[in-house]
């Protein structure tokens, strides 16, 4: 599929295929990201605290915490529309990275070649 092209109505895709469309659509934007397949889902590893679970319906993520319920709040957004989808992820990759700037690498640690 080209970036920016939804999946169509009808066609069955993996959940690693919406993953890697959305990769493509996160990379367009400037976001790297990692993909990681397994057990019928994949993830999108976007920043520490940032995964986007894919399957064949739907991406979704976490967005905050709700202290009154005690538990995780999620945003997600249908695979049809994947660019859509990216632009909302990278609202939120700001959000996170602003909040959990690259750590500092270890005192003696070399570069990965």
């Amino acid at each position: 599929m080209n970036p920016g092209q939804a999946f169509g109505p009808g066609h069955m895709v993996s959940s690693l295929d919406t993953a890697e469309q959305l990769q493509r659509e996160l990379s367009i934007l400037g976001i790297p990201s990692d993909v990681h397949d397994g057990y019928g889902l994949a993830l999108v590893s976007v920043w520490v605290g940032l995964v986007v679970w894919c399957d064949h319906e739907r991406f979704w993520w976490r967005t905050g915490w709700d202290a009154g319920r005690k538990r995780a709040v999620y945003a997600w957004h249908p695979i049809l529309e994947p660019a859509r989808a990216a632009r909302r992820v990278a609202r939120r990759y700001a959000d996170v990275r602003a909040s959990r700037p690259t750590l500092a690498p270890l005192a003696g640690a070399h570069p990965c070649p």
